[in-house]
């Protein structure tokens, strides 16, 4: 067989060039079968195994000519064998399965913020008039212990007058409640915040002071002035705002899909526009429990020390924030993954040229191109990472011309729906189990999270366990409530008779519940009236209905029969029988299985319930 030349894929147009490199890999891969193919000279994707026209020009199809087929290929029919030419000319490319970490950085914008736990509002506890400000404009940085503005207030003015007098009544009298009531004023004063040096002051020089000198009580940037000289202030009034931008806040746009990959503590970047060539390093603060309906996205929280303040509050800054999710794990190029919606598919390169299709169940994406690989590739192996799309190709067009060549097997089991049969022993083979395994925590209270792949539990960390999807079913449904517990981990041990809020948090409780008994009825041949509406007259003997005198007939003749097999379930709860022996812990008796086994709470061996 001649390679393909290059020049072909340009003189007669791409899509003809892969159809024709397509009809040579297919009569490749099967040229070591007697059966002759023929083919159109325009088309060459139009393959059959008899003479004819080709339904798409109409021209005359003309026969395959048999080079041979190298050996390799024919001993193992599920590869694709291409010579190197036709490597080449496929541009096909491979790179090495590898083990390694896996690391993924997630990119995201945000916008700094302040440090909501480094405010500080200055208000006084009385009303009355500023006569002087000290600092009168906003973005001044003050220092704890400066003063901000002074006041004139008629309540601190008495109360002034009230610490004097008790202190000359003191003085002039040695009344034991003299003491108190000088303690009652000086706390009058304390309450009012004037500071202890000017109460001490006014101790020592006996005299009344006008106004009170207001102070910063930390140091930080003014970012909010609301008082001017003069201006008369009530009680509770935001006079200044105080921020420390020591610690800024950035609050960055998470979309779902990313936050399972985001834990507090990680490392996160930030970089700003002012500031090009520098980068920010801080760590994941806080993840917020609600999602913005409106964009999708969650609100994560990153805390940023800031020398210099060059962060500023309302600043746009793009994020990034690294996660190391595994260790060692097994990594493949994203390039070489055929994603056709429910599969996944890679070619590996196997020996003597030939290529073999492979379904592979993925993971998490990681950084440089990777993707993780949970299942169907091993490290050391080779797949392909360019030309793979020609490659999936050709193994489409061998498996229509297997069936096409007339397989007895693959027919009958697509036409018929039989299961092929194994022609030395005439047996069907087993059946190949369908359902795939899920794995669920072994913890009661976190059954109803559903994993896909083993690993972890994402709340408590124990291993997962592995479970059917249909058994998964019969888990909650119609089961006992055992007991309400709260859904935080470290409250679990909190078990309550019925719903309500958490004592120690006040969450709402969830159910714990456990799997419903099988039950198996046994019942007799019954009777119910031929009318319907009289459906809840059940007899397990021929009779008259004694409302409409009609005679009684078997309920399986009649479109109500099951409403009237449940009435009479009613009537005797005994024809309801266990299918199987239940069994229960001997320290909880809560725990009823179906079977034995072990406690899911203390591991004791299960013992048979007492009739």
């Amino acid at each position: 067989m001649n390679p393909l030349p290059l020049f072909f894929f340009r003189s007669s147009g791409f899509f003809l060039a892969v159809m024709s490199l397509l009809a040579v890999l297919v009569f490749s891969a099967h040229a070591s079968e007697n059966k002759q193919l023929y083919t159109c000279g325009m088309h060459p994707s139009v393959i059959q195994d008899h003479p004819g026209n080709c339904p798409i020009c109409g021209m005359k199809l003309t026969p395959i000519r048999n080079s041979g087929a190298s050996p390799e290929a024919s001993a193992n029919p599920s590869a694709i064998a291409v010579d190197v030419a036709t490597q080449q000319n496929m541009n096909i490319r491979t790179a090495e399965v590898i083990h390694g970490p896996l690391r993924k950085t997630i990119r995201t914008v945000g916008t700094i913020d302040y440090n909501e736990t480094a405010l500080a509002d200055v208000t006084t506890k009385f009303k009355g008039w500023v006569e002087k400000l000290e600092v009168d404009a906003t973005g001044r940085l003050v220092h704890r212990g400066e003063p901000l503005f002074e006041i004139y207030a008629p309540e601190l003015y008495n109360a002034q007058s009230e610490f004097l007098l008790a202190l000359n009544f003191r003085n002039a009298t040695n009344d034991p409640s003299a003491a108190s009531l000088r303690e009652s004023a000086l706390n009058k004063l304390k309450y009012f915040d004037v500071p202890d040096a000017q109460i001490a002051e006014l101790e020592k020089t006996r005299k009344l002071t006008k106004t009170l000198t207001v102070a910063a009580p930390m140091s930080g940037f003014v970012i909010e002035k609301n008082v001017v000289a003069g201006q008369m202030v009530d009680a509770g009034m935001k006079l200044y705002r105080l921020a420390d931008l020591g610690i800024v806040w950035v609050i960055a746009q998470m979309y779902e899909q990313d936050l399972p990959f985001v834990k507090l503590g990680q490392e996160a970047i930030v970089k700003v526009a002012s500031l090009p060539d520098r980068e920010f390093h801080g760590r994941v603060a806080f993840i917020y429990p609600t999602v913005d309906e409106k964009t999708r996205t969650a609100k994560v929280r990153l805390e940023f020390e800031n020398p210099g303040y060059f962060l500023k509050p309302g600043m746009f800054v793009s994020a990034q924030i690294h996660a190391e999710l595994e260790d060692s794990v097994v990594l493949v190029p994203d390039s070489a993954v055929l994603r056709s919606g429910a599969r996944n598919t890679v070619f590996v390169a196997l020996d003597g040229g030939k290529f073999e299709g492979r379904d592979v169940v993925l993971g998490v994406e990681s950084e440089k191109g990777l993707i993780q690989v949970i299942s169907g590739l091993s490290a050391g192996e080779r797949v392909v990472t360019s030309g793979q799309f020609l490659l999936d190709s050709e193994s489409q067009l061998r498996e229509a011309i297997e069936k096409m060549r007339g397989s007895t097997t693959a027919v009958k089991t697509e036409m018929t729906g039989a299961s092929p049969t194994n022609e030395a022993t005439g047996t069907l083979p087993a059946k190949a189990e369908t359902e795939m395994s899920v794995y669920v925590c072994p913890m009661p209270e976190h059954i109803p999270i559903v994993y896909e792949h083993a690993g972890k539990c994402s709340i408590c960390n124990m291993a997962l366990v592995s479970a059917s999807p249909s058994a998964l079913k019969n888990i909650h449904p119609g089961g006992k409530v055992l007991y309400y517990t709260c859904p935080l981990l470290e409250h679990a041990s909190i078990h309550e008779d019925k719903p309500g809020k958490c004592p120690l948090c006040a969450m709402t409780l969830i159910p714990v519940m456990a799997k419903p008994a099988a039950v198996k009825t046994d019942l007799p041949v019954l009777y119910t009236c031929p009318m319907a509406v009289d459906a809840d007259i059940v007899s397990d003997h021929a009779a008259i209905c004694p409302k409409c005198e009609m005679q009684l007939v078997p309920t399986s003749t009649v479109k109500h029969g099951k409403v009237a097999e449940a009435n009479w379930l009613k009537q005797h709860p005994q024809a309801a029988l266990p299918a199987t022996p239940q069994f229960t812990c001997p320290m909880h008796p809560e725990i009823i299985s179906d079977q034995p086994g072990k406690c899911q709470k203390c591991e004791m061996d299960l013992v048979p319930v007492k009739k």
